[in-house]
């Protein structure tokens, strides 16, 4: 089976969301909702998206990214997942496996329990559960502390998108993970014209999410009264390729305590980056995703399918 990309514009409160669409040929086969990171857009599920032919998917450009940037309003986990109620209305999903990468696991919770029904099963890619952060800090020190680089460069602007491209080629994430797929991601991120290009997303919105995330009443409420069935996917590197990652091995007993819903998996030889933005990563997530789907449609006994 192969599929058929598209986009189209949501409604949501404050504008239109960009929404890409990859259909699969079998009008019975099932959807995911996928969610992007804090800075990225709907074209870092390109490898994935590959990688899953047999499945419907759909992937917002969250507000204040890639296309969806210029929606006004308040952010924040509970906005977005207000926004993605609306996006599985439009497209006639009902109860559906979300997956979420970096913060778009933690809006994946945050729908999960705002918009329970719409919600199957989670799948959270490094990401949705509290990040090593500490308390007191402003909003500028979390979000140098968790993005660092990621953040800056959305003050920057570049001649062409070359010059974009060798921005991201001198990131350590990517020093071995460079590939036209990553190429096309990036070029959609930028916005404006040459010489003056920038990337797409809002730097007031990614603050507010950043803070949000870390501590917002939202996250923590989903966490505590998190009932869906949720697979929680870890790597040993984080956004610079640095060790540990966002979630230190001897961070995860703690996470877990207390939510037997969860599953834990952590996938070796990947950053937080090439979890979804690799062929090596993409493999990974893409075959613990079709065994979600075959939990979630009751296909196979789940004994077998621990991780």
């Amino acid at each position: 089976m192969t599929q058929r990309y598209r986009t189209v514009d949501v409604s949501v409160r404050g504008g239109d969301l960009r929404v890409g669409i990859w259909d699969a040929t079998d009008i019975a086969a099932p959807t995911l909702l996928l969610v992007h990171g804090v800075t990225a857009s709907h074209r870092s599920w390109d490898l994935l998206a590959a990688r899953l032919p047999g499945v419907r998917l759909v992937a917002p450009d969250l507000r204040g990214r890639g296309r969806s940037n210029a929606v006004t309003g308040p952010a924040g986990m509970t906005a977005h997942a207000d926004d993605l109620a609306c996006v599985l209305d439009a497209v006639g999903a009902q109860a559906v496996t979300v997956v979420g990468h970096s913060m778009g696991g933690f809006v994946a919770c945050v729908l999960a329990d705002q918009h329970a029904e719409r919600v199957r099963s989670l799948v959270l890619l490094d990401g949705g559960l509290p990040l090593d952060v500490p308390a007191g800090l402003d909003a500028d020190q979390v979000i140098a502390m968790v993005l660092g680089p990621t953040a800056e460069r959305l003050a920057m602007e570049f001649a062409d998108t070359d010059a974009y491209l060798g921005f991201w080629r001198r990131h350590p994430a990517f020093t071995e993970a460079w590939s036209r797929e990553l190429e096309d991601y990036l070029a959609y991120d930028l916005v404006g014209e040459p010489p003056r290009l920038r990337a797409a997303t809002s730097y007031a919105t990614m603050a507010e999410d950043t803070v949000d995330l870390n501590g917002g009443a939202a996250p923590v409420q989903a966490l505590a009264r998190l009932r869906h069935r949720t697979l929680f996917v870890t790597v040993p590197r984080g956004l610079l390729d640095d060790e540990p990652g966002l979630y230190s091995d001897d961070r995860i007993p703690a996470l877990l305590a207390g939510t037997p819903s969860v599953r834990h998996c952590r996938v070796d030889g990947l950053n937080h980056y090439t979890l979804v933005l690799s062929a090596p990563g993409a493999d990974a997530v893409a075959g613990l995703i079709r065994e979600e789907i075959a939990r979630s449609l009751s296909l196979i006994p789940t004994e077998n399918l621990d991780p």
